[in-house]
């Protein structure tokens, strides 16, 4: 049998999964290398053999997506499979018009295949875009299931960085497994708001294995999506969070349409925070894209409970980092919260970064005045803690869902900006999902 060559473009994360559910036992194909992007330090690792099967004895080579015209030159490869998300439709196309010229097909996989059926009810999160409000989003309905007496197992989206063997299935009950598992920040400002509120957290590499260990304990699998990719599990309720700040993202990138497409329920949040303008005109391309889709109206309310202390104070403000990277943008909480409170001056830390924090402002030139708080490494992690502590300033204000005191030490007064979703309006989502499911 003539083998398929492919490549699968990805970035940890969903580049797995699509071949796992739709390639690894496949005698017919032949996967010659992922390729990475988006996340640092990927590239010239390999999909270990434990993971990638029996045609595999050797694993899958990972190598930087800047290499793909090298590969098309050592073998003939016939398909391109674009797994990655949080990407502009022209960037698909620019991607699709490079693998063309190559002679390969570009493929991009549907979603009934690559969702997995749960024995159990699954409520899925996504989003048109990273940083719409995916994660306080989560946290209100796992309350709401609890709160209904339901046992509820958060299933997280992918984010493998690290021993990809030992990272197949990762179970997290207490901030304790968060060291076990050698969890990276992103990873932990994921996993620790759940894991605080009594949530088991399940996420990994094989999600066909972890949904057989997590719907044993569960009477509803809550699925909480990575940046605004599709849910990897069948969902009975699906639920898209979208963001006026970006108004007309929802429209243009990849795969966020699709689940605003998809969505039972759409959120429209930070009606707080954006122009009525925004909010109306995002209103209208969700009910002229998914008219059948209910929408909330919600706000994600700023808690800083110390937030007299900004006022006057030359402030340093971290925010979470994937939104401010690949999400694309330019400030978040902190940055609210610092101009809510009054602070004299938002320091910007570009030139007292150093190393691989450095590299992100290189990359991101975009950026505002904040330091994303990138951890992929723990030579990032380092990075970080002497950034933040080259900056001078009175005071840090941290906007990032993990506690980034358990993990650096830093030489300045800091203070937190949490916030939760906050429906506004009827129905709320408790309305819509005691009708579902009680």
């Amino acid at each position: 049998m003539e083998k398929m060559n492919i490549i699968i473009m990805g970035a940890a994360g969903r580049d797995f999964h699509n071949f796992n559910v739709r390639f690894r036992d496949r005698r017919d194909i032949n996967v010659v290398a992922f390729t990475a992007a988006q996340i640092p330090d990927i590239e010239g690792r390999r999909y270990p053999p434990e993971l990638a099967g029996l045609y595999y004895p050797e694993g899958i080579p990972i190598v930087a997506e800047g290499d793909l015209s090298g590969l098309f030159a050592q073998d003939r490869i016939d398909r391109i499979v674009f797994s990655y998300s949080d990407v502009s439709h022209q960037y698909v196309m620019e991607k699709a018009s490079q693998v063309i010229a190559l002679g390969a097909d570009f493929t991009l996989l549907g979603s009934r295949e690559t969702m997995i059926r749960a024995e159990v009810p699954v409520v899925a999160v996504c989003a048109v875009r990273t940083g719409c409000g995916k994660s306080q989003t989560t946290r209100r309905i796992a309350r709401i299931l609890k709160d209904s007496g339901s046992k509820v197992v958060v299933v997280r989206h992918p984010m493998p960085y690290g021993n990809l063997t030992a990272q197949r299935i990762q179970r997290f009950a207490c901030l304790k497994d968060l060291k076990k598992h050698h969890c990276t920040i992103e990873e932990m400002e994921e996993y620790e708001p759940h894991i605080r509120l009594g949530f088991t957290v399940y996420a990994g590499i094989d999600y066909q294995e972890i949904l057989k260990q997590a719907q044993g304990e569960a009477d509803i699998i809550l699925w909480d999506g990575g940046n605004n990719d599709l849910p990897f599990y069948k969902p009975d309720l699906l639920i898209t969070v979208t963001d006026p700040h970006r108004l007309g993202h929802e429209l243009s990138y990849f795969p966020g349409r699709v689940n605003l497409l998809l969505a039972d329920i759409v959120i429209i949040n930070k009606i707080d925070t954006a122009s009525y303008e925004a909010v109306d005109a995002l209103r209208a391309n969700i009910y002229r894209e998914n008219p059948t889709a209910t929408v909330v109206e919600a706000a994600s309310p700023l808690s800083v409970p110390e937030g007299r202390e900004i006022s006057g104070k030359r402030v340093l403000v971290v925010e979470d980092g994937p939104t401010l990277t690949h999400g694309e943008m330019k400030y978040g909480a902190g940055i609210i919260a610092a101009r809510k409170f009054g602070a004299s001056e938002i320091v910007n830390p570009r030139e007292f970064s150093r190393g691989k924090i450095l590299e992100i402002y290189r990359k991101y030139p975009e950026l505002g005045p904040v330091l994303p708080a990138v951890g992929y490494s723990p030579e990032q992690i380092h990075d970080l803690e002497t950034t933040i502590n080259n900056v001078p300033c009175d005071l840090v204000v941290i906007a990032t869902p993990v506690d980034l005191t358990r993990i650096i030490n830093i030489n300045k007064r800091m203070l937190k900006v949490d916030y939760d979703l906050q429906e506004i309006g009827k129905p709320d989502l408790k309305d819509l999902i005691t009708q579902k499911f009680f």
